[in-house]
């Protein structure tokens, strides 16, 4: 089958009224629900963020699933890199970067043939069994969710892990594109108990269009070609246009750096709707990596500086910091 990709790194959740504090976790779904989006949706041909508004805060965690049936687990080669997906997730622990991906890959299959919904509690790892749940942090606000990990990915970069948006945007980095992370892997069984129950011995799982899994390591090396244009653009030690950037030295607030363009140019209308300061992408390499930055600028003194700094805050679209020109 195709497993989808990469990118900014999830398929459709098993979505269910209840989140993981909730004392009575209610049982998933028997079957899997449509993806949400208009009715007349078109796949765009790059990644960024819906243009349908869902409020993510009546959007539900993820409920970790006991899981009856195969894993897929084998290992697959990627540009080159071949994987080796370990067979139990549950006491799995990183720390890194996660990225999301939203509207590209939106009713795409996921790596284990589930649906993609980017409004899904849903996320991409390279080695986590599938499926798995695990408990994603955000390391600067301390905001967590509860995933469930359907697809392969993030391949193009150092990121650790791929959200859906929808997660992304409860976790407080949808506008700025990553943020730093823990993922803590989740026993079901014991996650149940926790709240005073016991995992049902049976529950329906989500419809796959390929049902076809394993546990053993010893299974034939799986050939995946991701889509060219993924979340995390791929790292090349390439001349970069530095697009709209302007001249000088002087004072500039840098507000995100992304390896992704479109979540930088995500940003920039962002920015560009709450103040009149000039802002633009400024791309570099950075370790063979393209970085394309996020800036408002040149700014000509620490007041204005101080102001435009509150004003970002206020609209919630990041921390930004003071850099000189180029």
């Amino acid at each position: 089958m195709r497993m989808l990709r990469y990118l900014l790194a999830g398929g459709i959740a098993v979505l269910v009224v209840g989140c993981s504090s909730s004392p009575s976790p209610k049982l998933p779904s028997s079957s899997q629900p449509e993806s949400t989006g208009p009715a007349d949706y078109v796949r765009p041909h790059k990644d960024g963020a819906p243009w349908w508004d869902v409020d993510v805060s009546r959007i539900p965690d993820a409920t970790p699933t006991p899981h009856n049936g195969p894993f897929k687990a084998n290992p697959y080669t990627v540009l080159g890199k071949t994987y080796y997906p370990i067979n139990d997730g549950r006491n799995y622990k990183a720390t890194g970067v996660a990225s999301w991906y939203g509207t590209k890959f939106h009713g795409q299959p996921t790596a284990n043939g589930e649906k993609y919904d980017l409004y899904g509690m849903s996320a991409a790892h390279k080695t986590l069994p599938l499926p798995s749940y695990v408990r994603v942090t955000n390391l600067d606000n301390n905001r967590s969710v509860i995933l469930r990990v359907n697809d392969r990915g993030p391949f193009y970069s150092d990121r650790i892990i791929d959200l859906s948006f929808a997660a992304a945007k409860k976790l407080g980095y949808a506008e700025t594109g990553t943020a730093r992370v823990k993922v803590e892997g989740i026993d079901p069984q014991q996650w149940w108990a926790e709240r005073g129950g016991s995992a049902p011995a049976v529950l329906a799982q989500p419809v796959r269009s390929d049902s076809r899994g394993t546990s053993s390591l010893a299974q034939p090396v799986e050939k995946y070609t991701p889509p060219p244009t993924q979340h995390a653009a791929a790292t090349l030690p390439v001349e970069v246009d530095r697009n709209d950037a302007p001249g000088g030295d002087g004072l500039f607030l840098q507000v995100g750096a992304f390896a992704n363009p479109d979540a930088a140019q995500l940003l920039r209308d962002k920015l560009s709707s709450i103040t009149q300061a000039p802002v633009f992408v400024s791309s570099v390499v950075h370790q063979e990596q393209i970085l394309h930055r996020v800036r408002l600028g040149p700014i000509s003194s620490p007041d204005e500086a101080a102001q435009l700094e509150q004003s970002v805050r206020l609209a919630n679209l990041g921390q930004p910091r003071r850099v000189r020109g180029d």
